[in-house]
């Protein structure tokens, strides 16, 4: 896939301070991705087996949905969720556009009826999120950094929300921890802010230890 082109000069904020960190921190960095990615699939992989069977049973379509979101300095790539709503749930979206519960580009609604029984208990645990795994063992995606976007949401990007895009997208990070659905687009965006700024293995590993509770469900997934 290409580069989106959305004008910004990455390498400015790759080396400014504030913003730059060292060889050591990204080594480490990538190290906790790999081993932690490779032995978390290996020890889940029976409850991966059930929930594929769970979705394959629960409606028609694929059991990996794979969407196209915006990794680091711009560079596309497919994230891989399991899928949780209706194979045509994107035809069905402008009927629903009217309900839009977030600010900004983003699009959520309480009670979306595009979603399956399946998929409601999966987004409640986050279970949807486990085959990201793969993409943080393949190094598109960290387990903790700024969440990636939709290409029509960075689209929309002021130029200071386009400054997140120097981190490598993650599995959690603030916004994972902080509210998630009840907070609007621009303070999500001000939180992944926040973590490039502040980032560094202390504080991945804190976060990695806060999102464990939202794995036994959270109030604020949709």
């Amino acid at each position: 896939m290409e580069q989106v082109n959305i004008n910004f000069n990455y390498d400015e904020y790759n080396n400014m301070e504030g913003y730059k960190r060292g060889m050591g921190y990204f080594l480490i960095k990538r190290l906790i991705d790999i081993v932690g990615s490779f032995v978390g699939l290996v020890l889940i992989s029976p409850l991966l087996l059930v929930l594929c069977v769970a979705i394959k049973l629960d409606s028609k379509g694929p059991i990996i949905f794979a969407q196209k979101r915006i990794g680091k300095n711009g560079v596309p790539f497919y994230m891989y969720k399991f899928r949780s709503m209706i194979v045509d749930a994107e035809e069905r979206l402008g009927a629903l556009k009217e309900k839009n519960e977030m600010s900004g580009p983003m699009f959520k609604i309480k009670d979306d009826p595009r979603i399956t029984k399946v998929g409601r208990f999966i987004r409640k645990t986050s279970m949807d999120e486990l085959p990201q795994l793969l993409n943080i063992l393949k190094g598109e995606m960290t387990f903790v950094g700024p969440r990636p976007n939709l290409p029509k949401e960075v689209e929309k990007f002021d130029d200071w929300m386009k400054i997140k895009l120097i981190a490598k997208p993650g599995l959690t990070c603030y916004w994972q921890v902080m509210g998630r659905n009840d907070v609007d687009f621009e303070d999500w965006m001000k939180l992944d802010l926040k973590y490039v700024q502040d980032r560094n293995t202390w504080l991945d590993i804190k976060l990695i230890f806060k999102t464990f509770k939202v794995l036994f469900g959270d109030e604020h997934a949709r």
